[in-house]
C-alpha cells in the first residue's frame, strides 16, 4: 500500500492541508526578500571623485566644477573613478577638448560623492565599496549564497535525520538572530560573516517548506501544492520592492526584510511529515498526526482500520530503509545507474536555472525603469509564469516545461544583447518576458526534483540540487564583473548557460501523474 493511498483515507486534500499551506506560506514569502535584498542593500548611487579644496570654485556652478576636476568617458558622462590631478579650467572656454595631458589623469585622492536622491545609505555608500573596491560588493550576495550553499549541505542531511519540522524552527529561530546582527554591522568584515550565516540559516527554509507541504497532499493536488508555494515566492519579491522602496537606510531595510521570520512562528503548529515518520519507523507518532488530518477531513471512520493500515505501510517504506542498514547520505544519490543520471543531470539544471534566474534578477538597470519598479514588475510576471505553468506541466510534463522554459529564458537574455540600449521600451519586454521564462522554470525545478527522489532520499536530494542552485546564485553576482572584459560578455555567458543546461532537462525522466516513489528501487 502506497501512502498516497493512506492520505486518500484521510481525506485527501481538506481543510488539514488547506491550512498547513497556509502557515507554511509566511517563511516562503520572506526568502526572496533576502535572497534578492542586494539589489537595494549594496545598490551603486551615480557618484564621482571628491573634488578637494571646493571653496576655491566659489564662483563656478556645480557642473563647471565637474567639468575642470573630473574627465569624461567616450559617451560623455562623468568618470566615477578618475579625476584631474590638477583643474582643467581651460576646459571652461571649449568642453569638447580633451585634456592636455593624459599623465595628469588619476584615481579618486580623497573618497567620493554620491547620489542621495534614490537611497539614503547603502554598504556601498557607507564603505565605498566602488571602483576598485567594486569586487567586494558584488563578493556580498556572493557571501551570502555561499552560506545558502553550506546550508543546503548541512539541512539536506538533518532534514532527512531529525525530521522537516525540527530543522524548520531551528532555520526560523537562527534567520532572526543572524538577520538582526547583520542590520548591526559596523564593519563589512562583520557583514560578510552575518550574512554568510543569514544565507546558512535561511537554506533550511528553502530545504524544508516545499517537502513538508509536498509529503502532505495527494497526487492530484501535488502541481497545485508546487506552484502555490512559489506564487509566495513572488508576493516576497513584490514586498521586497515595497520595502525598498520605503526604507532607504541600509540597516533598517535589513530589519524590514527579517522582522517577517517572526510572525513565521505559526510553523510551530505544523505537523511532522507522516510519511517521513512511517519511513524512520515511528508509527505511533505518525499514526497521531494522520489521525489528526483525518477528523480535520471529516473522515472520523479511518481511524478504525488505522493500526493495520498503518503496519502494512511502515513495511513498504522500511523495506529498503532496512537492507542498507538505515544509513543514506549525499554518496547514496549517485549509487545506482538511473538515481546517478537523475542526480547528474538535475544538479545542472539546477545550476542553469538559478545561474540565469538570479543573472536577470541582479541586473535590473538598462531597461529604462527604476530600480523599484523592475523589482516589482519582475515579481509582478512570476504569477502569470507560474498560472501557465500550472496548466503546462500537466498537459506537456515536466520534463518538456522544464527543458524550454529554461531554454526560451537563455533566448530572451541573448535577444536583449542585440537589441540596441536605445530601444528601452523593446528591451524592457524581452527583460520581463525572459524573467517570465525564468521563473517558470524555477516553479518547475522545484516541483520536478521532489518527485525524482524517493522519500528516503528526498530531502538528500533537495540538499544536492539546492547546493547546486545556489552554487549558481553565488557565481550569477560574479559574472557581472566580466563588462569589465567585454560589456555584454555577461549575457552571453548567462544565455549559454541558460541554453545547455535546458538541454540537459530532455534527460530526465517524466513523472507526471506517477506516485511519489518510497524506496530506491522504485526507481530503478
Amino acid at each position: 500500500m502506497k501512502f498516497e493511498d493512506l492520505l486518500l483515507e484521510t481525506g485527501g486534500f481538506g481543510r488539514f492541508q488547506i491550512l498547513i499551506l497556509a502557515m507554511l506560506c509566511l517563511p516562503r514569502i520572506n526568502l526572496p526578500m533576502h535572497f534578492l535584498l542586494h539589489n537595494f542593500l549594496a545598490a551603486t548611487p551615480s557618484h564621482h571623485c571628491a573634488i578637494p579644496h571646493q571653496e576655491a570654485f566659489m564662483n563656478l556652478t556645480v557642473a563647471e566644477v565637474l567639468l575642470i576636476n573630473i574627465p569624461r568617458k567616450p559617451d560623455g558622462t562623468f568618470s566615477s573613478c578618475e579625476m584631474f590631478s590638477q583643474p582643467q579650467f581651460h576646459l571652461l572656454l571649449n568642453s569638447s577638448l580633451q585634456p592636455e595631458n593624459k599623465s595628469i589623469i588619476q584615481h579618486c585622492q580623497d573618497g567620493w560623492v554620491y547620489d542621495h536622491s534614490q537611497f539614503t545609505s547603502t554598504i556601498s555608500t557607507q564603505w565605498d565599496l566602488v571602483c576598485e573596491q567594486r569586487g567586494l560588493n558584488q563578493a556580498t550576495v556572493t557571501f551570502f549564497f555561499i552560506g545558502v550553499t553550506m546550508g543546503t549541505m548541512v539541512f539536506g542531511y538533518l532534514s532527512d535525520r531529525f525530521g522537516r519540522k525540527t530543522m524548520l524552527q531551528l532555520s526560523l529561530v537562527c534567520s532572526v538572530v543572524f538577520g538582526m546582527l547583520s542590520a548591526a554591522s559596523v564593519s563589512y568584515t562583520m557583514l560578510a560573516i552575518t550574512r554568510t550565516l543569514t544565507g546558512v540559516a535561511l537554506s533550511g527554509l528553502s530545504l524544508t517548506v516545499l517537502p513538508l507541504g509536498m509529503e502532505w497532499v495527494d497526487i492530484q493536488h501535488r502541481t497545485f501544492t508546487g506552484i502555490l508555494s512559489s506564487i509566495f515566492w513572488s508576493v516576497g519579491n513584490m514586498l521586497l520592492a515595497l520595502a525598498a522602496y520605503l526604507v532607504r537606510e541600509w540597516h533598517w531595510l535589513l530589519v524590514a526584510v527579517t522582522g517577517p521570520c517572526l510572525l513565521s512562528i505559526v510553523c510551530l503548529w505544523v505537523p511532522e511529515s507522516a510519511r517521513w515518520l512511517i519511513a524512520k519507523g515511528k508509527v505511533e507518532q505518525a499514526h497521531k498526526h494522520l489521525l489528526r488530518c483525518a477528523r480535520m477531513n471529516g473522515r472520523k471512520d479511518f481511524a478504525e482500520d488505522m493500526p493495520l493500515t498503518m503496519y502494512s505501510q511502515r513495511m513498504v517504506l522500511q523495506r529498503e530503509y532496512k537492507n542498507m542498514g538505515g544509513s543514506y547520505s549525499y554518496i547514496s544519490l549517485f549509487r545506482t545507474p538511473v538515481l546517478r543520471k537523475i542526480s547528474l543531470c538535475s544538479g545542472v539544471v539546477w545550476f542553469g536555472v538559478a545561474f540565469s534566474y538570479y543573472g536577470m534578477s541582479m541586473n535590473l538597470t538598462g531597461f529604462g525603469l527604476s530600480i523599484y519598479l523592475s523589482q516589482f514588475v519582475f515579481g509582478v510576471i512570476e504569477i502569470p509564469a507560474k498560472m501557465v505553468m500550472y496548466v503546462l506541466v500537466n498537459r506537456a510534463g515536466r520534463q518538456q516545461s522544464q527543458a524550454w522554459t529554461l531554454i526560451l529564458a537563455g533566448v530572451c537574455i541573448g535577444a536583449n544583447i542585440v537589441i540596441p540600449k536605445s530601444f528601452t521600451s523593446l528591451r524592457s519586454v524581452v527583460a520581463i518576458v525572459g524573467k517570465g521564462f525564468s521563473e517558470a522554470a524555477f516553479t518547475t525545478v522545484f516541483l520536478y526534483t521532489s518527485e525524482l527522489y524517493p522519500t528516503i532520499l528526498r530531502q538528500n536530494g533537495m540538499g544536492y540540487t539546492s547546493f547546486m542552485a545556489r552554487l549558481g546564485g553565488a557565481l550569477a553576482p560574479q559574472v557581472l564583473l566580466l563588462d569589465e572584459v567585454w560589456q555584454s560578455l555577461s549575457e552571453v555567458t548567462y544565455c549559454s548557460v541558460a541554453v545547455c543546461s535546458g538541454a540537459m532537462a530532455f534527460l530526465l525522466p517524466e513523472t507526471r501523474n506517477m506516485h511519489l516513489p518510497e524506496g530506491i528501487e522504485d526507481i530503478e
